[in-house]
């Protein structure tokens, strides 16, 4: 578990930011596999040569599906602290968060089909 002290500064605001993100890739499966996509569709990007506009898009697509990813597991984490043990309304919570990820993979994946699909078709 990360320390919980108060950050000094930007650079401490940065650093305990950057140890949330670490500590939800060893923690979190789902964001490893969504981190390990997001590189493979970095590097098809860059083999494809694509246009300026269309990196807006596949990194507007990226971040949509890591920030909900990262915001389901930092809920998830608030919810087993306010809610030790099982209640309904705590699943509902977390199935909510998890379907946000789910809109945004969903989103991620339209976005590549169609600019993908204009340099392979």
């Amino acid at each position: 578990m990360p320390d919980i002290h108060k950050p000094a500064g930007f650079i401490g605001s940065c650093r305990r930011s950057l140890q949330g993100i670490a500590y939800s890739l060893r923690t979190e499966k789902h964001l490893r596999f969504h981190f390990f996509v997001a590189a493979v569709v970095v590097l098809a990007s860059a083999y494809f040569r694509l246009s300026g506009v269309h990196w807006l898009f596949i990194i507007y697509a990226i971040g949509s599906v890591l920030v909900a990813e990262l915001f389901n597991t930092a809920l998830e984490s608030a919810i087993d602290l306010a809610e030790p043990g099982y209640h309904p309304l705590a699943g509902l919570g977390k199935d909510v968060a998890s379907g946000a990820v789910l809109v945004a993979a969903i989103q991620a994946v339209i976005i590549g089909i169609i600019i993908f699909g204009s340099y392979i078709f």
